[in-house]
């Protein structure tokens, strides 16, 4: 199993909503619903590329930006996270059956080490962090590491996203995804079963997917 974090097991994308408003604020602007949308799911290089793009202000630094944003969000997950409906009973069945589980995630390893606290430090098989890898979602190459690092073949896992941006990845990879969208809408796609709460997913819908 191998799942997605923010907007996916967690209901950050609103803490994060917070941290991006407060930066553009602190650039002078305010930021589009558009590129908030196309935020989701992205590296967080990519993502301060999209808030200076959307401010007019394309010249600033972004690992500055990233460094700012870095310092809210870990202050925020300290004190507002949250899990998503369903998601904690999901991860619990999951683990209670013994199934090899990993964390797939495009946030950086300092903020996973946070939210590790609420979501338990022993959930997980293995972790993917979005800056541990040399090409973040969309690209195939953070579930393929996870895949690796848990022993199991890919087309033998199933991937719970949320958002486009992690849905292509899944996909890409080869893994059978079971997509449960939280901020941004998603097109249906071939390979794709969605739901719109975990609440109802259990083990047997998660074999399902794999025979197919």
């Amino acid at each position: 199993m191998l799942f997605d974090m923010d907007g996916t097991l967690v209901d950050s994308e609103k803490l994060w909503d917070v941290a991006l408003e407060e930066l553009a604020a602190v650039y002078g602007g305010e930021l589009s619903d558009a590129a908030r949308r196309a935020i989701v799911g992205t590296a967080m290089a990519d993502a301060m590329r999209i808030v200076h793009d959307d401010l007019g202000q394309p010249q600033r630094d972004v690992q500055a930006s990233a460094d700012w944003i870095s310092a809210r969000i870990l202050d925020l997950f300290r004190t507002g996270l949250q899990w998503r409906p369903g998601a904690l009973a999901l991860l619990r069945a999951v683990r209670a059956a013994g199934i090899p589980t990993a964390l797939v995630t495009s946030s950086g390893r300092s903020l996973v080490e946070v939210a590790l606290d609420t979501l338990g430090r022993d959930s997980f098989d293995a972790v993917v962090c979005g800056d541990e890898v040399d090409a973040a979602k969309p690209h195939p190459e953070p579930y393929l590491t996870a895949a690796r690092l848990l022993g199991v073949p890919i087309e033998r896992c199933v991937a719970i996203e949320d958002s486009p941006t992690g849905v292509a990845s899944a996909l890409a990879a080869g893994a059978a995804v079971l997509a449960v969208p939280a901020e941004v809408p998603l097109t249906p796609a071939d390979g794709v079963h969605q739901v719109e709460s975990l609440t109802g997913a259990d083990l047997e819908l998660l074999a399902a997917l794999l025979n197919r």
